[in-house]
């Protein structure tokens, strides 16, 4: 059994879970988030906690308990509290701004990279160099904040690029001169 899986999720108040078998809808303040689980597991709302349990000691029962403790969790803190990701850009002249639902970040390339919020994520940009990317779902948010750093990546030489706020580059040496 999974030691994350046994531990009960607590919901907290302004938030209501519904379950219909395997599918769970959580409404917050934040918003609403539906997902449906995989075979394996059962999910039981007893009192103000959620209980996720496996439906078989077979191995793929035991693997996916876990997760889904982990998924309805990561739901309800969502759209309780939401989450945030935040980027910032290095380099020279390489800066972002947001235009309506639309980031356009300009990280040295020859035209601007124009990137579409999906629904229920927004961008804000602080400084033209500090992006943050919110919402109330964390894969979203995470592949997000992925794909924004992925334009262009810190180089190890002298750190320029999109990285995560308190991500270290680990940083190479340059050429060394003749000799």
């Amino acid at each position: 059994m999974s030691r994350i899986g046994k531990s009960p999720i607590p919901i907290p108040d302004k938030v209501s879970v519904s379950l219909d078998g395997l599918a769970v809808t959580v409404k917050g303040p934040k918003g609403e988030l539906k997902r449906t689980l995989p075979d394996g597991v059962t999910v039981n709302q007893v009192d103000n906690t959620i209980v996720v349990a496996p439906t078989s000691e077979k191995r793929q029962s035991r693997e996916r308990h876990g997760l889904c403790r982990t998924l309805v969790a990561n739901m309800i803190e969502g759209v309780s509290k939401g989450y945030s990701k935040k980027l910032e850009i290095v380099g020279v002249g390489s800066r972002a701004q947001v235009k309506g639902k639309t980031l356009v970040v300009s990280a040295g390339y020859s035209h601007p990279v124009e990137m579409l919020a999906p629904e229920g994520i927004t961008f804000a940009v602080e400084n033209n160099t500090n992006v943050t990317v919110s919402g109330t779902d964390k894969e979203l948010v995470g592949n997000e904040a992925a794909k924004i750093r992925a334009i262009r990546p810190p180089e190890p030489y002298k750190g320029k690029g999109i990285k995560y706020a308190g991500e270290r580059i680990l940083r190479k040496a340059g050429k060394s001169g003749k000799k």
